[in-house]
Formats: structure tokens, sequence, C-alpha cells
């Protein structure tokens, strides 16, 4: 499977989004994109239908994280919206994972690749022991939750570009690994703390980057999409 960039969509409603798309409309790639919860939650599936039908690929980014069988059918609703790839926490264990699984897979057996977050790249080591309770190291953390995750059929898991090459190690290369927390080497990190270059990405592993603020908020928007995609696929 090639590597591609994904372009965060976090904007707050149709309007905008569509409006960052229209600067695409006469590129020859259209960019893969992530729709999250901040759009989704203001325009709905709607939304996915029209992005998808201009051609995008889509990377539904909803995180869900409740019991298996509120999952299972929740699964079952988004896999129906024909996106390509979507994804759950991996603290909410391996029985909510293979429900989404099964709920995710249509009659026919085909479905989205399924991915699971392991911890939120803003969140530190530290802020996980002191407020989560988990005085494991983010490596271990991070490598166990991946292993669950492969070991209930996931396709992949959601890390931070750092933890890219030892989640490899740990459940396989073909264990997809979509990293978000990706700035150019003269951005500034925003709330992320664990971050890195696409060049970097690139050297490491990931398979996917996630890029949202420095494609969406840049000066040029096209020629910040072409050099993350320049420094990651090329």
């Amino acid at each position: 499977m090639g590597k591609d960039v994904i372009t965060a969509l976090d904007f707050a409603g149709r309007e905008q989004a569509l409006a960052f798309l229209d600067l695409f409309a006469a590129e020859e790639r259209k960019p893969f994109v992530k729709i999250g919860m901040e759009l989704y939650y203001a325009e709905g599936p709607d939304i996915v239908r029209e992005i998808k039908a201009r051609g995008h690929k889509i990377f539904l980014d909803l995180k869900l994280h409740d019991i298996p069988n509120t999952v299972r059918k929740t699964m079952a609703v988004l896999s129906r919206l024909d996106v390509d790839m979507c994804n759950l926490h991996a603290a909410g264990t391996s029985e909510m994972m293979k429900a989404a699984l099964e709920g995710l897979t249509r009659p026919d057996g085909t479905r989205p690749l399924l991915i699971a977050v392991t911890q939120l790249t803003s969140t530190s080591e530290q802020r996980m022991k002191d407020e989560l309770l988990i005085n494991a190291t983010m490596r271990d953390t991070v490598a166990v939750y991946a292993r669950n995750a492969a070991d209930s059929g996931l396709d992949g898991v959601v890390c931070s570009p750092l933890e890219a090459s030892f989640v490899k190690e740990e459940c396989g290369k073909n264990f997809l690994t979509v990293t978000p927390g990706i700035r150019f080497a003269d951005s500034a990190g925003d709330d992320q703390v664990r971050i890195t270059t696409p060049a970097k990405a690139k050297e490491i592993g990931s398979d996917y980057i996630v890029v949202g603020r420095p494609i969406t908020a840049a000066a040029d928007p096209i020629a910040a999409y072409k050099r993350c995609v320049e420094e990651f696929v090329s």
C-alpha cells in the first residue's frame, strides 16, 4: 500500500470545507482528506457523501469508544457512507475492537480500513502518568495497544510519528501507521507535543501522515500540500 498525505479538514462547517477543497478543483491529485468530529457534528453524514462525490478518499476520524454493542451498530452505519478509513480508541479493549470490525464489514465482505488510536499526539508521557494513571512508558503503552489492535484484526493504528518504527517492529511491516503531529521544520508545533516533519516521518516508516494547520492555514495551501507530498511520498 502506497504512502499518502491525509489533509485534515478541521473546519467549522460545510462552506469553509468546500471552499478549501475548491482550491484543488483544477489539480490532478485530489487530496485524501480527514473529516473529524468538528465538521461531522456540524454537518452530519451529508458532508461525507458530498466530499466523496467530489472524488476524494476519506478518513472519517470519529474515534469511537463505547460498549461493544454500540460500537458494532455505529460502525455498521458508518460503513454505508463508503469512507476509506475510520477509527476508534484502542483503550476500548479487544472486545470493542472486534465488535467494531464485525459492524464495519459489509455483507459482501468489503469494508473500510479500521485503525485504532493509541495515545493522542497532544498527550505527553508525564500527563499519561499523572492524569490517566498509566505508569508504563509511552513506548510500552503504544506497543501494547498496537498489539491488541493487530490481534483484534485491525489494519493499523494512529500513533505519533515518533512511535511508527517500533509499531512496525511489534506488529509487522504491513500493519499501518497513521501519524498526525506533522509539522514542517520551519513551522510552529501548536498544541502537539510528539511531532516530526514529513521527511522524517517517511524515513521512520509512517504509512500515512495527517496534516492540518500547516496546509489549511498556509498562505498558499496548494503549495503547502505539494510540499508535504514531495517530502513524504516522492
